[in-house]
């Protein structure tokens, strides 16, 4: 119970803000800008490359209203980026722009910023973006991709542990096969049909759109989805003619492992390894990695199902080989997929893409300790259940069932036994019961013949039976003829007797011999290494669901190398770019805020505007910055403001060299009014 509840909590837990794996780099216009000229388009730029949507962008009005916007598209034909055009001559104020895209490992993103044209509003329109995904419609997703994980371990590891393994006994290991085969079917047409409601963000009921659904098998991500369902159409009829005949032949080996491929590819298409560097070369170790998975933990299931029955030990060696070699795999393309998703090492603990790799790096740990366990245990089951060790398990047999001739001789000797038991009970029943003295007698010789028939396979037609030698029958003693005498009628009128049938006396029952309980034979010393192995290979199992779990939700995070850019991104702009000071002259006071772009070296422009107590925009007849690095005697470098009407703009300061400079700005409200405040900003290099 315990463990279900942590796999459910690790499963659904990871649906949040860090499910979307593209993140926002750069907006054009800059979030908050207030640009003179109203822009001709807006561009947004990712961490990666996005897939386009129909609805990838609503610009709002400064009344609210919906603007009427061109079709979304690509700036410069990069695939890191989206763009629509705005209509000519926007009206001034402030414009909301919310946007939803889908990154290119089809997970869906979504975000808002701002701008303003000539004088900016009061208050910017509130656009709801909601959450990346929706929760219910999140949840069903996650469960169907762990399921669809589950599956494709079964169909590929099962087939590869009969393949590679050759057990003795192949038939459960086919049911196994043939529930992935069902399970990967359901798990995939899940995962189509949530498909429109995951990237809208909507609830499950949003599947039955048809236009949407129609939308959802043109996009890269259910053209993938489509393809394995293609696939499951040959693994399907490939595993109904291994069932039928289970014959391995080179044809049939070759098939299994290029669908194997082919099934792994609609999963590295779809996820991390199709978006950002080195594609290639991420894509060919994501099929390797979930390839080793699959014949892993498929045959970890598949090697718990035949240690139900007597071990079968070259088998168990066999897979313990292979299980070794998949690991080293896991490894190598683990170290590579970490290197490329993670970047840095600050990452590994200051992302969730971060942790959660320790935490899958930790389970991995607890799964290869059980597995050097299972791996001392099939050395101790081999050791005693080699053909010539005592007390080996007996061979799987797989003849004809025995013969009626093969009963044993005992058998005969017990039956011939009753029979005559019963015919010396005979001798010493009265005349009077001299029918049921036949009847007994008859029994008796149909008791021999009975005999005869089982320890004969093949009796002559011609002559009756003959007991065999080992249990001779004496004879049958003959019994004395009855005779009878006529008796005088008795002197009363006949009466008609009752049409009753006669009662004849029952045959007296067969002497049974006392059942004797045989005795327990002794427990085989294979027997307890079987279930040693079987608890160890339990215990892997259970590990390795877990590990399926934590999978399911690395793969739905955000890399950490798309965090950290985002955040450089974030911290790039934010802390150095947007500056609010407070002020306080005389009768008069506000605040002024200072937006300084890029906030780097080199050139940058300056926008301020000034507002009043209750928030909303005050004319003041002049504002001056000046930007001064005392550490290296540079300064003060004067932003050369021009009043734009509501706000004050520079177009170009130029700032040589990174630091945290002193920015002053001076605002004056009346002739005799004016005040000064300093305020630190970082320039980053």
């Amino acid at each position: 119970m315990l463990l279900g509840t942590v796999l459910v909590l690790l499963l659904l837990g990871g649906a949040g803000p860090a499910a979307a794996h593209a993140g926002l780099r750069s907006t054009d216009p800059e979030d908050g800008a207030v640009l003179p000229d109203a822009p001709g388009s807006v561009t947004v730029t990712f961490t990666e490359s996005v897939g386009l949507r129909d609805d990838s962008f609503r610009v709002l009005g400064p009344d609210g209203h919906r603007l009427s916007i061109g079709e979304a598209g690509r700036a410069d034909g990069r695939p890191d980026t989206a763009g629509v055009t705005l209509p000519d001559r926007l009206a001034e104020g402030t414009y909301t722009v919310a946007w939803r895209v889908v990154s290119a490992d089809s997970h869906p993103a979504s975000g808002a910023f701002t701008f303003s044209v000539g004088e900016p509003s009061v208050s910017a329109a509130e656009v709801d973006t909601g959450p990346a995904e929706d929760p219910v419609t999140g949840a069903l997703h996650k469960s169907a991709r762990w399921f669809a994980y589950l599956a494709v371990a079964l169909l590929i590891g099962t087939a590869a542990f009969v393949v590679l393994c050759r057990p003795r006994d192949p038939a459960p290991l086919r049911r196994l096969a043939v529930a992935g085969w069902w399970t990967l079917l359901a798990a995939t047409v899940a995962l189509l049909v949530l498909r429109a409601p995951y990237e809208a963000g909507e609830g499950p009921a949003a599947a039955l759109d048809a236009e949407a659904f129609g939308r959802t098998l043109t996009g890269r991500p259910g053209m993938l989805l489509l393809a394995r369902l293609v696939l499951l159409v040959p693994a399907g009829l490939l595993l109904a003619r291994v069932s039928r005949r289970p014959r391995r032949t080179p044809w049939v080996t070759g098939a299994g492992a290029a669908l194997s491929v082919a099934l792994a590819l609609t999963w590295a298409a779809a996820e991390h390894a199709s978006a950002g560097s080195q594609v290639p070369l991420a894509m060919t170790s994501a099929v390797l990695h979930l390839l080793a998975t699959a014949v892993w933990l498929g045959g970890l299931a598949a090697l718990l199902v035949g240690l139900r029955r007597a071990p079968d030990a070259d088998a168990v060696a066999r897979f313990s080989r292979i299980a070794f070699a998949s690991v080293v795999v896991l490894v190598v393309t683990g170290a590579y997929q970490s290197w490329r998703g993670l970047g840095t090492w600050t990452a590994l603990n200051g992302t969730t893409y971060g942790k959660l790799l320790l935490a899958k790096v930790a389970a991995v740990t607890v799964l290869l300790a059980v597995a050097a366990l299972s791996r001392q245990w099939t050395a101790a089951l081999g050791a005693v259940t080699e053909p010539g060790a005592p007390d080996a398990p007996p061979p799987l047999r797989r003849g004809p069932s025995v013969p009626a001739a093969a009963v044993s001789v005992s058998d005969v000797r017990t039956v011939s036994a009753s029979a005559t038991a019963a015919v010396s009970g005979a001798r010493t029943v009265p005349k009077a019961a001299a029918s049921g003295v036949e009847a007994v007698s008859a029994s008796a010789a149909g008791v021999r013949t009975v005999s005869a028939k089982v320890t004969s396979p093949s009796p002559s037609p011609s002559r009756a039976p003959e007991p065999p030698p080992t249990a001779p029958v004496p004879p049958e003693p003959a019994v004395p003829a009855l005779t009878t005498r006529t008796l005088p009628a008795p002197a009363t009128p006949a009466v008609e007797p009752p049409d009753t049938p006669a009662v004849e006396p029952p045959a007296p029952s067969p002497v049974k011999p006392p059942a004797v309980k045989p005795p327990a034979p002794p427990t085989p010393p294979w027997e307890a290494h079987r279930r040693a192995l079987r608890r160890s290979v339990l215990i892997e199992a259970v590990v390795a669901a877990v590990v399926l779990v934590i999978t399911t939700v690395l793969t739905a995070t955000m890399p950490g190398t798309a965090a950290e850019a985002a955040r450089s991104a974030r911290a790039g702009v934010l802390p150095a770019s947007v500056t609010t000071i407070p002020f306080e002259a005389g009768p008069g006071r506000g605040t002024v805020q200072i937006t300084l772009d890029p906030g780097r070296t080199g050139e940058n422009s300056v926008q301020a505007v000034v507002y009043a107590p209750d928030g909303s925009l005050t004319a003041v007849p002049e504002l001056r910055v000046t930007f001064t690095l005392a550490d290296q005697g540079i300064g003060p470098i004067e932003a050369r403001l021009v009043d734009r009407g509501g706000y004050w703009s520079a177009n170009s300061v130029t700032l040589p060299l990174a630091g945290a400079w002193t920015m002053k700005a001076t605002v004056r409200l009346t002739e005799v009014d004016q005040v000064s405040e300093e305020r630190t900003v970082d320039i980053l290099a």
